[in-house]
C-alpha cells in the first residue's frame, strides 16, 4: 500500500505540474471548448486571467505539496483534498461549457486519485 500512495501522488502530482508549468501555452485535446492554451480554456469557461492565475497558482502549490508529502505525510490528505475540490470545479467548469465527456476524463481521473489519497 505504501508504494501505492507513493505512486498516486506522483501522478497526480506530475501531471498537474505537467499541465500548469509545460503544457499551459499548447494545445491539448482535453481543453475546454476550442481553447489552444491555459488562459483561453479558462475564457471559455467565463473566468478571468486573474482566476486562472489564482487556480494555477492553487494547483502548482498543492501538487508540490503532495509530491512533498511523500516525505512529510502530514500534508497529504490537506493537499489531496483542496485539489480534490479545484479538479471538481474542473468537471464542473467543462460540464458547464457542454463539453464531450471525454475532456473531463483527466480531472476525473485525477478527482478520484485525491479521493483515495485523502481517506488512504
Amino acid at each position: 500500500m505504501y508504494y501505492f500512495i507513493i505512486i498516486l501522488k506522483l501522478i497526480v502530482g506530475l501531471s498537474i505540474l505537467n499541465v500548469w508549468l509545460l503544457k499551459r501555452n499548447k494545445e491539448t485535446i482535453w481543453r475546454g471548448g476550442n481553447a489552444k492554451n491555459i488562459i483561453e480554456e479558462f475564457e471559455v469557461y467565463g473566468l478571468s486571467r486573474n482566476v486562472c492565475h489564482i487556480i494555477g497558482f492553487l494547483k502548482v502549490s498543492l501538487s508540490l505539496l503532495l509530491v512533498v508529502s511523500i516525505w512529510f505525510e502530514q500534508l497529504q490528505k490537506p493537499s489531496a483534498i483542496v485539489l480534490a475540490l479545484l479538479l471538481l470545479g474542473s468537471i464542473v467548469m467543462h460540464v458547464k461549457v457542454k463539453d464531450p465527456i471525454k475532456k473531463s476524463i483527466p480531472a476525473g481521473l485525477f478527482f478520484i486519485m485525491c479521493i483515495l489519497l485523502a481517506v488512504l
